[in-house]
């Protein structure tokens, strides 16, 4: 039997799974400026997985893709603590002047309301 593609899948699968807590986290804690990090980890991992063989490569590619990808999701992950979606870090002021603006009742809510 082989083993190689299911490692290669449970590996990514773990992966991709680990980076969500870590994207969400980061932007928390260092907002998305943060990006170039995962940048750089994604092309060292990259640089890697081009120097390796066999499964070792497959991960550390699948590692690498996944740190770039993780830079668009920091973006999107801004987005979604602007919406509310996510608690915005209350040390940050500029996070928490535009969250609570978010909740703010709007005028044409209180215009309805009158």
């Amino acid at each position: 039997m082989h083993f190689e593609g299911f490692l290669v899948g449970l590996s990514a699968f773990l992966i991709i799974g680990l980076f969500h807590p870590v994207v969400i986290k980061c932007e928390y804690y260092f907002t998305d400026r943060i990006w170039p990090a995962f940048l750089a980890a994604g092309c060292v991992f990259l640089g890697i997985s081009l120097f390796s063989d066999g499964v070792v490569s497959s991960v550390f590619g699948v590692l690498g893709f996944t740190c770039l990808w993780s830079i668009g999701e920091l973006k999107e992950q801004r987005a979604r603590v602007e919406k509310g979606w996510f608690p915005a870090n209350p040390n940050r002021a500029s996070q928490a002047r535009k969250s609570k603006a978010s909740r703010l009742p709007s005028a044409d809510r209180i215009q309805d309301e009158i």
